[in-house]
């Protein structure tokens, strides 16, 4: 008994080697292919590195944008290899890139001077859009006006992105983009196209609104009037009231009501809002777009009329439940649901005897 135990450690201590070999190897092979690319198409993303961030902490940032694989992998190759040539700036970095190119990228400093730089804030419409990307590049505004309007384009995108469909070709639109290219900051090579700077927007709108698919796909409503009654809360919630807001409508498209929403009315006679008060032919005036004419009872307008941001858009796919089919907002951005249009009508004359009432300069 005694030899044979002796003979089976030579063969016990072999296995155990082959299996801390196999492990060593296993644990390379892992480590080697979480740090290749996300993706082998070219999808470029703009990165930004801020104050005070170190590349261990840029980790989470990395992760969210699809750029890395894994964050724990990402930290184990910083720990190893030390890099640190970290600067704040603006990155250019793409999905096809390994750790290993990305932190090159990034270990040398921004390589965006070239590189032009756009916000476009929550909210904003397809007129200041187009003003931003006049006086920050070369593009024209009428070249970009043709681009919307180009049926074979429009054809293409569509094709292209689950969210788009035919509804953004409606005669009635005024901007067939209006609504889909999401509110962000933006970095643009100073050579771009019109096209090439949709395609950025529309890239970045189809990574947030993929998480939402299933709901903006399976619901009474098409997804183009989803982002539409999103458009409309985003401008008609002043504090953090999506929710409650977007209920108050979906009661008035319900009982076959007229959305009443002056953001609309402003909307389709192409003003701002903090230019002036409307006045009544305005708001009686009959357009696709205007919500306050009874014309449009149980309706939504024709198109978005703004680019909604995110916390709209899940405003409208999870409504707060009431009985309310009225909202008034004072100027400190406090919002007030009603249920009846006299105790609507008393809310608003308590809030112009307090003071709280906020009206336009004419």
């Amino acid at each position: 008994m005694k030899k044979r135990k002796l003979k089976l450690l030579p063969c016990l201590l072999l296995s155990f080697i082959i299996l801390i070999i196999i492990v060593i190897l296993g644990s390379i092979f892992i480590y080697n292919d979480n740090l290749k690319s996300v993706s082998k198409k070219s999808e470029e993303v703009i990165f930004e590195v801020k104050e005070n961030e170190t590349f261990l902490t840029l980790s989470d940032d990395l992760k969210n944008n699809n750029l890395i694989k894994s964050e724990f992998f990402y930290k184990v190759y910083i720990k190893l290899n030390n890099p640190t040539g970290l600067q704040k700036g603006i990155y250019t970095l793409n999905r096809n890139m390994s750790v290993e190119e990305i932190i090159d990228v990034l270990d040398n400093g921004s390589t965006t001077s070239d590189n032009i730089r756009i916000t476009f804030k929550e909210g904003i419409n397809m007129r200041k859009v187009i003003k931003l990307i006049t006086e920050n590049t070369s593009i024209t505004e009428q070249e970009i006006l043709n681009k919307l309007s180009d049926n074979t384009y429009l054809d293409k995108i569509i094709t292209k992105y689950w969210f788009l469909k035919a509804d953004i070709k409606n005669k009635n639109i005024y901007y067939s983009l209006e609504g889909y290219l999401y509110p962000d900051t933006y970095e643009f090579k100073k050579e771009a196209t019109i096209e090439e700077i949709f395609e950025t927007m529309l890239n970045n709108t189809e990574k947030k609104l993929n998480e939402y698919q299933t709901s903006l796909t399976n619901n009474k409503y098409t997804i183009h009037e989803l982002i539409t009654l999103a458009s409309i809360v985003e401008l008609e919630s002043v504090g953090n009231d999506q929710n409650g807001v977007a209920g108050v409508f979906y009661n008035r498209l319900n009982s076959k009501w007229a959305l009443g929403s002056d953001v609309t009315t402003y909307y389709a006679i192409k003003i701002d809002m903090n230019e002036r008060d409307l006045y009544q032919a305005e708001l009686d005036d009959y357009n696709a777009y205007n919500t306050r004419n009874n014309k449009m009872a149980g309706k939504l307008p024709v198109g978005p009329i703004c680019n909604p941001s995110i916390k709209s858009i899940e405003a409208v796919l999870n409504p707060t439940k009431s009985n309310y089919y009225y909202f008034v907002a004072d100027k400190n951005k406090k919002t007030y649901f009603t249920k009846t249009y006299n105790e609507h009508l008393n809310k608003i004359a308590e809030l112009k005897n307090k003071g709280l009432w906020f009206t336009y300069k004419n």
